[in-house]
């Protein structure tokens, strides 16, 4: 398992080392969780492991929302997996995907999940093993119920009665320039804007990717600490994340309620392609003088309308 680094729950991580040394365990099934399952799983990937498509796999193809328990319970007896599987999540993009996964399976009260540290950027940094061989396993079953945990989720009603709360705190997972409004998305997803840019009114930004390393792992306890609570973000708080659809926000949600071991932190997956898209709902934007520099130059709200 992996280093401990006092995380809150060190249970919930295993390191590159030790999934290659599991890879013929018929207990551990190794997952991939991609955005573009084209340029990444069936190009290669990690011996053995299957794939659990994003768009595909992941969120309902009939509602905006994601999947509910009973395509879950579909998706994982396909999956071959069973109450005594152990799950091992890995994603592109240093776990966006795998966080969010991960997420939904605890939502729904799945037991044992993990994420690889470091996910699929560090595998590949270190020359493991990879495949292009597509796994399938005999089908199984999940015979614990399962049924939705909302104390992890958050909706918009709840994030707008959290607007201006003193003991609530709004966290913006996205990168500077999409928390200002100067971009409608991220690089990466040109196509996924809102109609409007900017922020939840007093949301705070704390930008997902400074939780990690270079190589994609997560950063040590009092590192992590240290960026947190150096604004303000303290576990005595209710926390909500938010980025542009919920996957970033995944990640820092296990950051601060599996690594912290913050009691009270909900993902609102809706995030901004709900909120900038929704009529009169306040946005605050902050105006830089650059990209480069970073300096604030001014600050407005606004409403859609």
């Amino acid at each position: 398992m992996i280093e401990k680094k006092s995380y809150a729950h060190p249970e919930v991580l295993v390191d590159t080392e030790w999934v290659e040394k599991n890879l013929e365990n018929q207990v551990v099934r190794i997952v991939e969780v991609d955005y573009n399952s084209t340029e990444n799983y069936y190009s290669n990937h990690i011996p053995g492991s299957i794939l659990f498509d994003w768009k595909k796999d992941m969120v309902n193809q009939f509602t905006r929302d994601i999947i509910d328990k009973d395509q879950l319970k579909g998706l994982l007896a396909r999956s071959g997996v069973s109450d005594k599987t152990d799950l091992v999540l890995y994603g592109d993009y240093n776990n966006w995907f795998a966080a969010y996964a991960f997420w939904i399976l605890k939502y729904y009260g799945l037991r044992n999940v993990k994420l690889m540290n470091g996910g699929r950027k560090k595998w590949l940094l270190e020359n493991r093993p990879l495949s292009s061989e597509i796994q399938s396993y005999e089908s199984d079953e999940i015979t614990r119920n399962l049924f939705p945990r909302d104390s992890i989720r958050a909706y918009f009603s709840q994030v707008r009665r959290a607007i201006n709360r003193k003991d609530k705190i709004l966290l913006d997972v996205r990168n500077g320039r999409e928390y200002s409004g100067e971009d409608l998305t991220s690089p990466e997803y040109p196509n996924e804007c809102s109609q409007v840019g900017g922020h939840i009114p007093g949301a705070i930004s704390v930008p997902w990717m400074l939780a990690v390393n270079e190589d994609g792992s997560f950063k040590s306890t009092e590192e992590l600490k240290s960026l947190y609570e150096s604004k303000g973000i303290t576990s005595d708080k209710e926390i909500i994340t938010y980025c542009r659809l919920g996957e970033r926000s995944s990640h820092s949600w296990f950051v601060l309620k599996y690594l912290l071991g913050y009691a009270h932190v909900r993902n609102y997956d809706g995030s901004w392609a709900e909120w900038g898209n929704t009529i009169r709902t306040p946005v605050e934007k902050f105006r830089y003088q650059g990209a480069v520099s970073g300096e604030r130059r001014a600050r407005s709200s606004t409403s859609l309308g």
